[in-house]
C-alpha cells in the first residue's frame, strides 16, 4: 500500500496516530508538503532505494526501522 502525507494529514485529524515512512531520497518532498498541508505528523526515513530489494533487504530495512517506527507512534 501507498501512502501520502496527504493520507497521514488525513489519519492524524481523525485522531489515529499515524508514520509516514518514505526514503531518504524523498526527505525533501515529505518535508514540502507537510509543511504546505500544516502537519506536523511523525515520519521515518529509510535507505533508498526500495525498488528491486529481496526479502532479505527489505527486511533489513524494515528491522533497522522499526524502533524508530515504534518511538514516533508512542514516544520514548
Amino acid at each position: 500500500m501507498s501512502c501520502s502525507v496527504h493520507d497521514i494529514s488525513d489519519i492524524e485529524r481523525r485522531g489515529v496516530p499515524g508514520v509516514f515512512v518514505s526514503t531518504i531520497h524523498f526527505a525533501s518532498a515529505v518535508s514540502a508538503q507537510s509543511d504546505a498541508l500544516g502537519l506536523d505528523a511523525a515520519s521515518v526515513l529509510t535507505s533508498h532505494p526500495i525498488q528491486d530489494r529481496t526479502d532479505d533487504e527489505m527486511t533489513e530495512i524494515a528491522d533497522a526501522a522499526f524502533d524508530d517506527l515504534v518511538k514516533a507512534l508512542v514516544g520514548p
